[in-house]
């Protein structure tokens, strides 16, 4: 998803309802969190986290609240988004502790090399799989050696019987969280459009050629599969190559 293309699809209307949505969605975004901390509970007291595609950054003031020695770095291509991100940081007083970077991985200066990744919801909007493998390989160059990815996407096996029965679903939970029609009829032109559905095991494998361990799926909600993963000791650009 090129810069132009995440603004048209998270554009200033997106951003300005996006967090109204993700309320009425709570309980499928606090079971992700939830167990994503688990995840990262023995994680040192100070800590370099990169947020990938942080959105309007519900996944880093969670963080930030519960480990106040942790530093962020958020990289988000949509503008918009990125302004309630930062302005949700400095309501919450934890804007000190944040590196806001408006566009994608490869325009993000080089630093320090990261403790923690996460990536929620993001790589599903990368359609073409080599440049969605290389999304992959990206996040892991920015890790330590044994630094850790929490990734979420959706994922399903779009050929298997039971996929349409699972999507119907997912759009009867869109529904009951009070999304407007006219919102659910957009998600679902989008999902056909701008939403890359690969079934989980294909997910795994990208991960695994951006030089990363075989990722250890934590979780299912819907559509939504939540994997944690650390960074090998291989050179992600090297393992990429090789597959």
């Amino acid at each position: 998803m090129k810069q132009q293309e995440a603004e048209r699809f998270f554009d200033r209307d997106c951003a300005s309802g996006y967090d109204q949505m993700q309320t009425r969605l709570a309980p499928l975004r606090d079971a992700l969190h939830l167990l994503m901390e688990a995840m990262l509970s023995d994680m040192p007291s100070v800590c370099r986290v990169l947020c990938v595609g942080a959105g309007t950054g519900w996944e880093l003031i969670r963080l930030a609240e519960r480990h106040p020695q942790w530093t962020f770095t958020a990289v988000e291509p949509s503008a918009p988004m990125l302004e309630v991100c930062q302005r949700k940081a400095e309501e919450h007083g934890i804007r000190s502790r944040c590196v806001f970077h408006g566009g994608y991985l490869d325009s993000l200066p080089s630093t320090e090399p990261f403790d923690v990744a996460t990536s929620l919801l993001v790589s599903q909007f990368i359609l073409d799989r080599e440049d969605r493998a290389d999304f992959f390989r990206e996040i892991g160059e920015r890790l330590r050696i044994g630094g850790r990815l929490v990734n979420a996407d959706l994922a399903a096996d779009t050929d298997s019987p039971e996929y349409e029965r699972l999507l119907e679903i997912w759009w009867h939970v869109m529904r009951t969280a009070d999304v407007p029609s006219d919102g659910v009829e957009r998600m679902k032109a989008a999902y056909g459009r701008d939403v890359a559905v690969l079934p989980p095991d294909e997910v795994k494998r990208l991960m695994v050629s951006g030089g990363f361990e075989s990722p250890v799926k934590f979780l299912q909600t819907g559509l939504i599969h939540a994997w944690f993963t650390r960074r090998t000791t291989q050179d992600p650009s090297k393992r990429s190559s090789n597959n």
